[in-house]
């Protein structure tokens, strides 16, 4: 059986893979996609060398990146979606009934048909009604827009090439002025373990765009250091509270993981002033 090794450009070590079959592997105009079988996560979604999710643990991420915003914010009806062209973000965001528009901004329509295709539990949401795709720079598509937006999620790949123009300090800034009064912003941010100095990093460069600023963690297995984490920015409400009662399906996220989820204040104190010890 061959194995796939993958080339995570910022991982101190390597991880491995066995691969059954390689069900697609093609170039788009963007990037390397590949699919290949796994006798133990499925199937297994590869960009650029990089992991992005896997059938059997998918729902770790896709939950917790999607749960901990739309459950902070009291009647989110209008979400914005960067990236994730897997879908997954999007099935997330449609559990919740407040929801009547989804804009799924994805570069990459590649990715999109690729997953429609071998990943149809995951990109199960794409054709819903209140779901409008637009494949163009999730940067390009916020500049200019004005307060009437709830959430903006961006789900993208690892922070090199077209991704890095998601993590500027101009584009946490249309982020922020997109945004209505309550609205809230959640984006992932590398390895707590691995990546730490880069975790920092985009705390900080939001906090030049967001009143509010908080990190959170959750454990994925598949992605470098396994101890994930995410970045919230918010116009004014703590993204650390629940505001909405009503329970949505989920198999990891729940109200007391939302609240255990963040660090505690004097450990993030720690880290943002660089005395966290490791």
């Amino acid at each position: 059986m061959i194995k796939f090794i993958e080339k995570d450009p910022y991982a101190p070590i390597q991880y491995s893979y066995e691969v059954s079959r390689i069900l697609y592997h093609k170039k788009s105009k963007f990037q390397d996609i590949m699919v290949f079988a796994n006798p133990f996560f499925g199937k297994v979604l590869v960009l650029d060398g990089v992991v992005q999710i896997t059938e059997r643990d998918e729902f770790f991420y896709h939950e917790m990146l999607v749960h901990i915003v739309l459950n902070s914010h009291p009647n989110p009806k209008k979400v914005v979606v960067i990236g994730g062209g897997d879908g997954g973000t999007v099935r997330e965001v449609l559990k919740h009934k407040s929801v009547e528009k989804v804009f799924f901004i994805e570069i990459d329509e590649d990715v999109i048909n690729v997953s429609k295709k071998f990943f149809p539990s995951v990109a199960s949401g794409i054709r819903d009604k209140r779901v409008e795709i637009k494949c163009m720079d999730g940067a390009e598509f916020v500049k200019g827009r004005r307060s009437d937006i709830d959430a903006v999620i961006v789900d993208s790949t690892d922070i090199v090439g077209f991704a890095k123009s998601l993590f500027t300090r101009n584009f946490f800034r249309a982020i922020n002025q997109c945004l209505a009064e309550e609205g809230m912003f959640v984006t992932l941010s590398e390895s707590l373990h691995f990546h730490k100095d880069m975790v920092v990093e985009v705390q900080k460069t939001m906090k030049s765009s967001f009143p509010v600023v908080d990190l959170y963690t959750a454990p994925i297995a598949t992605y470098a250091g396994n101890w994930w984490s995410f970045s919230v920015g918010s116009k004014q409400l703590d993204p650390r509270e629940i505001r909405r009662t009503g329970r949505i399906r989920t198999k990891y996220y729940s109200p007391e993981i939302h609240r255990s989820a963040f660090l505690p204040k004097d450990m993030y104190e720690r880290l943002l002033s660089g005395k966290l010890g490791w």
